[in-house]
């Protein structure tokens, strides 16, 4: 019987040394967001930014089109063969209404780039 007591005690104590880990409360894990699709965003965004009207959209082309007074404005996002992602904006139209808003739509872009 005191054979079977120890084996209990000695079996509990090896458990007690055991440790499991959990995922911490409140961490969630979600899937990387591609830089295409943050690039996306940000243009998008800084139109919006910037007061443009969006007129249309096409993600998987890659180009969004707005106007703003008169200006007409395009965003046009490419992945390139190595990778990187290429942000293009354009003005045309009444531009001399309005001649800083093609810099204020890169800084912008810039902004929730992080940069």
């Amino acid at each position: 019987m005191r054979r079977y007591l120890l084996a209990f005690v000695f079996a509990g104590l090896l458990i007690a040394g055991c440790t499991y880990y959990q995922t911490a409360p409140g961490t969630v894990v979600t899937t990387p967001v591609t830089s295409f699709d943050r690039s996306w965003a940000a243009a998008v965004g800084a139109l919006q930014d910037q007061g443009v009207r969006i007129t249309s959209e096409d993600r998987g082309a890659g180009i969004a089109r707005g106007t703003r007074g008169g200006i007409n404005v395009a965003a046009d996002v490419r992945t390139q063969a190595d990778g990187s992602v290429r942000v293009e904006f354009n003005t045309s139209g009444a531009t001399e209404q309005d001649p800083a808003l093609i810099d204020r739509i890169s800084q912008s872009y810039n902004r929730r780039m992080g940069r």
